[in-house]
């Protein structure tokens, strides 16, 4: 397959990726009927930093830092760090492969894990992202596959937090963004902006103890692109995240809302080229 047409048939299976999810959340429907749902609500704080370091023509880095919090930003949620190799197929697609590492701590009514603990969680990722412009709206499809190695944890006879095993599982991720400039915008695209984002999370695997469905994620967004190399957004983030475990044969989900602030680093490590002698 020649990497020219790659966008093409990647818009035309987003269509169909997307109906397959809704399908599995449509039949997945009378199995959360068949019980009273728990509802935990909680206010949230995510604030996160993206760097980008492109060190070749069509390869970069990718470092990322996410410090979410709870009660907005007074107790702990989760922390997680992400890294990632980019390769730039064209203007349209680029592709990125990298591991994260993950620390979920107890937080709400109920906590993640029935221990009531924070744990550990190593994943493995690769990723496309598939830009698709339209006149003013800048719009992008970014599907995510993950290898998830979650630890266990189990609470001792002494009442101490107590290692148990590495629980393997995969999870797919669909993320649709629309951003829209607000006015027109300046050199280097400099000026405010405005964005929308959607993303659904599905688990599947042997380990996958609920269903399939895992969490969805709603952004809507105010932004100041400051040059080609920096920007900030921030806005309303709603989390709904269902646990992998029942509470008295009861599926337990999270509406978690607060606030979100991005920010983004594009930084060219390449050596300028030489002048050549007039």
């Amino acid at each position: 397959m020649r990497f020219s047409c790659l966008p093409q048939r990647l818009a035309s299976l987003a269509g169909r990726w997307i109906g397959v999810l809704l399908l599995t959340l449509l039949a997945t429907g009378p199995a959360l009927a068949q019980n009273s749902r728990l509802t935990d609500r909680n206010s949230i704080g995510w604030y996160t930093n993206f760097t980008t370091l492109r060190f070749a023509e069509r390869w970069s880095g990718h470092l990322e830092y996410q410090f979410r919090r709870e009660n907005i930003i007074t107790d702990w949620q989760q922390s997680l760090l992400r890294t990632g190799v980019n390769y730039t197929v064209n203007d349209k697609l680029t592709l990125r492969f990298g591991y994260a590492w993950i620390e979920t701590f107890p937080y709400g009514d109920y906590p993640i894990q029935g221990a009531g603990f924070r744990f550990p969680e190593h994943r493995t990722y690769q990723m496309a992202t598939l830009s698709n412009p339209i006149g003013r709206f800048e719009v992008s499809h970014r599907f995510m596959l993950e290898q998830r190695w979650v630890g266990r944890i189990l609470r001792a006879a002494d009442n101490t937090r107590d290692f148990d095993e590495w629980v393997y599982s995969n999870r797919l991720r669909y993320m649709g963004r629309v951003q829209m400039p607000l006015g027109q915008p300046g050199a280097g695209g400099r000026g405010p902006y405005a964005a929308a984002y959607d993303e659904l999370f599905i688990g599947f695997g042997e380990n996958v103890g609920e269903n399939v469905f895992d969490q969805n994620r709603l952004g809507l967004l105010l932004g100041y692109r400051f040059s080609p190399k920096f920007r900030m957004e921030g806005g309303f983030l709603q989390q709904i995240v269902q646990l992998g475990r029942e509470i008295d044969n009861r599926n337990v989900f999270q509406y978690n809302n607060g606030v979100i602030i991005n920010t983004y680093l594009n930084l060219d490590l390449r050596k300028s080229a030489p002048v050549p002698p007039q």
